[in-house]
Order: C-alpha cells, then structure tokens, then sequence
C-alpha cells in the first residue's frame, strides 16, 4: 500500500520510543512516503546508535524536545506507564496545531495522564494499532508489520474531524483497517482479546516451571504445538505488559473474573466426568471461533474491494 495522494500527509513525524513498533512506523511512513521526515528519541546510546546504523530516521535525538518541536505528528511509542514522565516533559514544546497521539494497548489512563499537560491548541487522538511480535528493540521492526491489521483510535468528543481523518489516513497508508471508539470500551475490549489472554500465557510457563514433578527439560522437550504457540506471547515485552495489566486492572479484574468462574465450571465438569457437559462446551466454543475467523476474512476482502 502507499499514499494515494503520492504527496507526504506530514512534513516531520517525531517518533518517542524507537522499539518495535516505534521503528516498524518508521520504516512504514519510509517505504509509503507518508512524510517528508522522520524523527526519532530514544533513551540510550546503544538504541540510537542502532537505529542510526539502520538508516530509517533522519534524525535520532537524546532529547525528546528537539524531538518534537517541529513535527506535525508525534507518536509516542514508549510503555503505558512511562507517557506521564515523556509528557510531563515535552507537552509545552509541542508545535501549536500539530497532532499528538499514542500506540498503547490502554487508552483511558493514557488520557487521564496526558490531557493535563498539552495545550488545548494540540490535537489529541488516543491510537493503538494491534500489531506486533514477541520480539522487540530497533531491529525488530519492519513496515509490514501493520498490514491488514486493526487500528483503533480514541478521539475525545471535539476532535477536529479534519485532523482525525488524516491520522485515520496515515494508518490506513501503513496498511491498517482503522475503527473508532470510546476509550473505555476499548480498554474493556482488549482486556478479554489481548490483556487476559498474555496472563494466562505468563501464568501457564510459570506453573509449568514450578512443577516438581515435571522438569523444565521435559517442559521443553515434550511440548506440543498448543503449548509453543499459546505460550509464545509470554516472550513479549515484561516492562510493557506489567504496564498494561497496572492501567487497564478495573477491565482486566472484570474480564479474569468472568474467566475464572468459567474455567471453575470446567474444573466441575471434568471432576464429575461431565463428558456431555465438555463436548457440548468444545463443540460450541469450536463454532463460534469458526465463526469470528469468516467474518474476519470476510471483512479483510470487504475492506480490500472498499480500497480499490
């Protein structure tokens, strides 16, 4: 994909965080030609020096206001919890009209900490494009790492619709489908695709670890593909997600409840030799999993045709 209008949507993009998908965006507004610059902070010299070595910012700053101060889009791509600190820094020396907007996993406190601290003459829209690998750092990144992905944006009530729809514009040139909703229906969203689901995988190595009668080595060598691929998410990011879960927990407690009183039921089920209980469960749940992955790609195409 590129930008339709083969004219850049920003002059400088600033970049804060330059890890995965700091710079996968990097590497995307390079490839689709979405701006005329690129620049980028991190906050040590070996990730700078790295991101300098491969070539895809044009300028790489130890310092986030000389970041910032001229761009007309600043990404801010570091941990949920670290957005207070960075704002709290660089939000009197953002440009006066420019757009200001995030990637993080949880958008209601990412709002509460930062609304406070820019001026009513900066465009905040709230963004979290769901992609991303277990793997992280400058290396990491790569500009298809967005496409046929989902990127949700949360704008407040009286966001200027024209600077909405060019943010909404840049993600759909990076290959995203872009949905808009509020905040904390978002939170409460990922909470049960996203959020839950990485505990669990955290969760289920530990115990696997802690087994005394299983050793780590036949943990290893014995595991089936269920374990490999539904624990791969355990090798994300631990700083990130130990974020997440601290600024998302009313939408994560909510979520692990409903799944604990599930799981319990099975834990019954199987106590009791409840076999018609179980296949009646695994028959429905195979259903409706069937039925989320056709509408996906039903809505990949539809998506697609709209594009053309």
């Amino acid at each position: 994909m590129s930008n339709d209008t083969n004219k850049p949507l920003f002059n400088v993009v600033a970049i804060i965080g330059i890890g995965l998908i700091g710079s996968s965006i990097a590497r995307a507004i390079k490839k689709y030609g979405l701006a005329s610059k690129v620049y980028g902070y991190a906050k040590t010299n070996s990730t700078r020096d790295t991101a300098k070595k491969l070539g895809y910012m044009d300028e790489i700053y130890d310092n986030a206001i000389e970041t910032v101060k001229d761009a007309d889009l600043t990404i801010l791509c570091v941990p949920v919890g670290a957005n207070l600190s960075v704002i709290m820094r660089i939000g009197e020396h953002l440009k006066p009209g420019s757009i200001l907007t995030d990637v993080g996993s949880v958008k209601g406190s990412v709002m509460k900490d930062i609304e406070p601290h820019i001026s009513k003459e900066i465009i905040f829209i709230p963004g979290h494009p769901i992609a991303g690998t277990e793997f992280s750092g400058p290396e990491s990144g790569f500009a298809e790492i967005f496409q046929k992905k989902w990127c949700i944006l949360t704008p407040s009530d009286n966001c200027i619709k024209v600077k909405l729809n060019l943010l909404i514009s840049f993600w759909e040139s990076c290959g995203m489908f872009v949905d808009v909703m509020s905040a904390e229906h978002h939170d409460l969203v990922l909470a049960i695709t996203s959020h839950v689901p990485h505990l669990i995988a955290y969760n289920i190595v530990g115990t696997a670890s802690d087994l005394e009668k299983v050793t780590r080595s036949e943990v290893t060598k014995y595991a089936a593909g269920g374990f490999r691929d539904f624990t791969r998410i355990a090798s994300s990011d631990p700083v990130m997600w130990r974020d997440i879960f601290l600024n998302n927990k009313d939408a994560v407690l909510e979520m692990l409840g409903r799944f604990v009183e599930d799981l319990t039921a099975l834990q019954k089920a199987i106590r009791w030799s409840e076999g018609d209980k179980l296949e009646e469960l695994f028959v429905k749940t195979r259903e409706i999993r069937k039925s989320i992955i056709l509408k996906e790609n039903e809505t990949d195409n539809l998506n697609e045709e709209n594009k053309v």
